[in-house]
């Protein structure tokens, strides 16, 4: 009787550079996760602000959206990489900065949507007191949670590289 030899063999499968359907996947992983741990910080610092300055802790708010971002960003950048399949850590960080400035264009496209609509102007336009006010009040919070954020999605993504399997050892059949 023959020896039978049995072993499996790592395919590579050859695919388009970017995963837009994981890139999807991830920013809106990011706006769900902001969204919800955004409002709960506004909730918090709108309830312990002074009512007598009429406004909420603004050092309070921007340590919450330093952390709120790296912290969402990294598991949107993690679940890009993963979904992508991605299968080198260069594939992963670029997957990771796509997904970061579609994430961003689409924060500041609602922001100005939402200022037009909140200042009833009839064109959302970028002059809209609202959308200046928030551009205005970001200051370096608003760049430390970009710049973060920005690292924490290359981060996650290109850890969330597919780990290769152990090689397969050849067996032989029993006597």
């Amino acid at each position: 009787m023959a020896d039978l030899a049995h072993s499996v063999e790592d395919v590579r499968v050859l695919r388009g550079r970017t995963d837009w359907g994981a890139i999807w996947a991830g920013v809106f992983t990011f706006l769900g996760i902001w969204a919800v741990f955004g409002a709960l910080g506004m909730a918090i610092f709108a309830s312990t602000a002074n009512p007598r300055t009429g406004g909420m802790s603004n050092a309070g708010m921007g340590i919450w959206a330093i952390v709120l971002t790296v912290v969402a960003m990294y598991v949107a950048g993690r679940e890009t990489g993963r979904l992508a399949g991605v299968d080198n850590r260069h594939d992963g960080l670029i997957h990771g900065m796509v997904m970061f400035g579609l994430a961003i264009a689409g924060i500041a496209i609602l922001t100005t949507l939402g200022g037009a609509l909140l200042s009833r102007t009839p064109s959302p336009n970028v002059s809209s007191p609202y959308a200046l006010a928030v551009f205005a009040d970001l200051g370096w919070f608003g760049f430390l949670a970009l710049l973060l954020g920005w690292l924490a999605a290359m981060l996650g993504a290109s850890s969330g590289v597919a780990h290769k399997r152990a090689p397969v050892r050849e067996m032989r059949p029993a006597a």
